[in-house]
């Protein structure tokens, strides 16, 4: 892919966060048409049901798969000098920054990317526990829960000074990543069909992926000519959404990739809703579900700044290039997602109340 014209014409870094803004658009319109929403299919998992939810999830993250698997075979990217894989994981910030997370995604009623998503819509609830969300994470990353996460990450990190790549580590041929893909996108096909999902719905369950894969070919690409280094990144909202925060507040703002996706995933789901006739604002019910929401949205700040990652960053980016410690964060997402929804729905516990 060549792209030096582009940053010739541009300039390095409003290239890169150009890059952001179409990779954050094609996920903002595809996530707003799909209903694409971890923590819903999370909640038809942990109570026995394969649902449309389900369905869209596996869709997105066998596509991501697919995609970016088949993009390193092809020599479009290489995830060996990603950001996630390069730098040392932390197991430890992976197990509890993952099971915080999962609770405040279901307590908030959506993950960190499905709250943007929502915002756009006129969704007044997400847009609170949005700015919630980066305000937390911010303190976490630079703040006064900096020492805290800095401690629960170091307890277990991984060897070598970097992430461990799954399929290296377990020996599997380079075609196998997007094997397992293929395997899973079949399955993902057959639930779609039995739970009886549009074409349409489909395909932008697909986009959510593949906007993934968009993101990690664009920034390798802009790696391979910039003069300063860029970082291999993809799709994820804990840094980004801080990072944007940051960039309205600082007096010397610098153009990068984050700052282009969050505002790109605000646009693309903003156009979808709006020519699909979806804009509708919506507030708070009531004060409980007011105090759930932004309890959620402070847990999640934390949790996916310890984890590494969100459910997309994590569970879709870093498991689409199989970071371990992505995937064992995606892992205790979910249970810390399905044991909240048990003991917010099972009778006569406090925390239903």
């Amino acid at each position: 892919m060549n792209i030096l014209p582009l940053v010739e014409w541009l300039g390095e870094a409003p290239t890169i966060a150009l890059f952001g803004l179409l990779t954050g658009a094609v996920f903002g319109v595809a996530a707003q048409r799909s209903r694409f929403c971890l923590r819903a299919a999370v909640i038809e998992f942990g109570r026995g049901v394969m649902g449309d939810r389900m369905s869209v999830w596996l869709l997105t993250f066998s596509t991501a798969l697919v995609w970016v698997q088949g993009a390193q075979l092809f020599g479009l990217m290489d995830s060996t000098d990603a950001r996630m894989m390069a730098a040392p994981g932390s197991w430890s910030g992976a197990i509890i920054g993952g099971l915080i997370f999962g609770a405040g995604m279901v307590l908030s009623k959506g993950c960190s990317g499905r709250l943007l998503v929502l915002a756009a819509t006129g969704n007044l609830r997400s847009v609170v526990s949005g700015l919630i969300f980066a305000v937390v994470a911010q303190i976490s990353l630079s703040g006064v829960l900096a020492p805290a996460r800095d401690w629960i990450a170091g307890l277990w990190i991984t060897s070598g000074g970097r992430n461990v790549d799954l399929l290296v580590a377990l020996n599997m041929p380079e075609f196998s990543g997007l094997a397992i893909g293929v395997v899973i996108a079949i399955y993902a096909m057959y639930l779609s069909r039995r739970n009886r999902i549009g074409v349409a719905r489909q395909v932008f369950a697909s986009g959510v992926g593949f906007a993934v894969a968009m993101g990690w070919v664009l920034t390798y690409a802009m790696s391979q000519v910039a003069f300063d280094p860029v970082q291999i990144e993809s799709a994820t909202f804990t840094g980004p959404s801080a990072n944007t925060l940051m960039f309205f507040i600082d007096r010397n703002p610098v153009l990068e990739f984050d700052v282009g996706l969050v505002p790109g995933v605000f646009l693309g789901a903003f156009l979808a809703a709006l020519f699909t006739k979806e804009l509708k604002f919506q507030g708070f019910d009531s004060p409980t579900p007011m105090r759930r929401s932004m309890t959620g949205a402070a847990l999640m700040g934390f949790g996916g700044m310890l984890a590494g990652g969100c459910a997309i960053g994590a569970g879709v980016t870093g498991g689409s290039i199989f970071v371990a410690t992505a995937l064992t964060a995606l892992l205790f997402m979910w249970i810390g997602a399905m044991v909240t929804d048990y003991l917010l729905e099972h009778p006569g516990n406090t925390i239903a109340a």
